[in-house]
């Protein structure tokens, strides 16, 4: 019986990740903070004797609303100016009466 639940839950896993391809960044990084937070709060509810069922409910609502409220802004997405190289000091003159 447990291979057939755990077969079912990764086939739809599967077909929740196979849609993600049309979403938006915010969309993806809605879904994907729901997901780790329901995983996270199943988690804690199984080690703390609670229960698994409200744990996994709590942790995805906050993981979802966590994970739209943290959509990157553009300024971040910017590319950094390089580094300026360092500056070099100048060769020192070769002293007066010396051959080379």
């Amino acid at each position: 019986m447990k291979s057939k639940a755990g077969g079912a839950v990764l086939a739809i896993l599967m077909l929740a990740l196979a849609g993600c391809s049309g979403m938006s960044e915010r969309e993806q990084r809605t879904l994907s903070g729901g997901a780790i937070g329901a995983a996270g709060g199943a988690a804690i509810g199984a080690l703390t004797g609670g229960s698994m069922l409200l744990g996994g409910v709590i942790g995805g609502a906050g993981g979802a609303v966590v994970g739209a409220l943290t959509t990157p802004s553009r300024s971040s997405a910017r590319p950094r100016a390089a580094a300026p190289a360092p500056a070099r000091a100048p060769a020192p003159a070769p002293a007066e009466g010396v051959d080379l």
